[in-house]
């Protein structure tokens, strides 16, 4: 799979990259440019994400972002968290992690243009460029250059794009989210429902589809799920979490100066945000499930809550809009579109904040699972010039993020050592 990491190093110019005397001071704006050696034919039915500026032939291909500094946390020891992950998912056993706060350079995520510009990052992590759905970000970007990662085995799954500045100082690591029909199908809905299911992907007696898992026990009286067995089902080499995580540190090892953003829409949005959470690396997640059931099941150390909240100060920041039933974990039950298409995508809380765009309201949409594709959330809502308004009143470019803060998954489960118990 990470083969096509290799061609990474003819491309960094580490020692042109400017380190700031002061680490706490970060730019406010940043250009980006796509690298790679793959030259593709566009598309002649292309329809090109333009953004709503122009530019002259003479400008260089970049594109620039807002950036703001972002307090993070960071385990002092990599494998000591991968240690104490295991540890409490092998074992249950718990040991103490040092954590780091650095203050970096991070998204904008109050800035519309900025906001856009990732989702159409996240938009083009589904096809390599040049083909059918490889979109322009915008006029001054060349869309025959990207730099790929997973493309070289259509068996594997985990894939994108890297995305770095002109000076190297940030790289954006786009990642893929689900395929319906491709070859990363099957995989692609493995861990869909590994990670977003109440339980192995058990909607109820009649589902007709395969479990992931055997974690469940089903009775008119109760559904329960074997915690501990859930937890196991997570280890599997299949799931793309561990992938990531081996792809995440190459790209640290050969970007080691640079900040970097995971950035994904839907299952990638969550596989983007639980990586951030890892590494302590801001994440924009867009029309992602919920992922933070997912967190516990992984036994994923997170930095303890401060200040008066009680969630963990992850730099990730979900968007999504309401129409949209996958965040809100709405499209379920056996006759829901997921469902039928053998998906049991059925969590809602999520990790960090949540921009939620409110286009029943302003639009006078219905809750569609069509209103979940991501150029549908670019052109129809991201690029919305309109203000947002909020409870108050007040109009904004970008809805006010917020925690979820009262936020519950799969109440009607219970979850608990049921097989230690039948076993005993």
């Amino acid at each position: 799979m990470y083969s096509d990491l290799l061609h990474i190093t003819t491309l960094l110019h580490i020692l042109q990259v400017v380190i700031a005397s002061d680490a706490t001071v970060v730019p406010n704006r940043i250009n980006f440019d796509l690298h790679n050696q793959f030259v593709l034919p566009v598309a002649e039915d292309q329809l090109p994400l333009t953004a709503a500026y122009p530019t002259t032939p003479s400008e260089p291909p970049a594109i620039s972002l807002k950036t703001r500094p972002v307090t993070v946390y960071r385990p002092k020891s990599l494998d000591a968290h991968e240690h104490a992950r295991l540890r409490s998912l092998l074992h249950a056993e718990t040991e103490p992690i040092e954590w780091e706060q650095k203050v970096v350079s991070g998204p904008d995520i109050e800035d519309r243009h900025t906001l856009s510009q990732l989702a159409r990052m996240t938009a083009n992590a589904y096809q390599l460029p040049g083909h059918k759905n490889w979109y322009d970000l915008d006029p001054s970007w060349d869309v025959n250059t990207s730099f790929p990662f997973g493309w070289d085995n259509d068996q594997d799954g985990f894939r994108g794009h890297v995305f770095t500045s002109r000076d190297r100082s940030t790289v954006v690591l786009s990642i893929k989210g689900t395929t319906l029909q491709g070859p990363t199908s099957k995989k692609d809905k493995l861990n869909d429902n590994l990670l977003f299911s109440c339980c192995c992907a058990r909607v109820d007696f009649s589902w007709t589809f395969s479990t992931v898992c055997d974690c469940y026990s089903w009775s008119a009286l109760h559904q329960r799920c074997d915690d501990t067995c859930l937890s196991k089902a997570l280890i599997q080499d299949s799931l793309f979490y561990s992938t990531g995580v081996k792809l995440v540190k190459d790209v640290i090892f050969l970007y080691p100066f640079a900040d970097i953003w995971l950035v994904g829409h839907s299952l990638g949005g969550s596989l983007a945000s639980l990586l951030g959470s890892t590494f302590g690396l801001p994440a924009v997640a867009f029309e992602a499930p919920g992922e933070r059931m997912a967190a516990n099941r992984l036994h994923l150390p997170l930095p303890p809550p401060i200040g008066g909240s009680s969630r963990p100060p992850v730099p990730i920041t979900h968007v999504y809009h309401n129409a949209d039933p996958i965040p809100q974990g709405a499209c379920t039950g056996i006759a829901s579109p997921c469902a039928q298409g053998g998906y049991a995508l059925e969590t809602r809380c999520h990790l960090g904040k949540s921009i939620v765009y409110d286009t029943v309201q302003k639009m006078g949409w219905h809750v569609d699972l069509r209103k979940h594709v991501i150029k549908e959330v670019i052109l129809e809502v991201l690029d919305l010039q309109d203000g947002w308004p909020d409870e108050d009143g007040n109009e904004w470019d970008v809805p006010v993020a917020r925690e979820e803060e009262d936020c519950v998954d799969c109440f009607k489960w219970e979850f608990g050592d049921y097989k230690k118990d039948k076993d005993g």
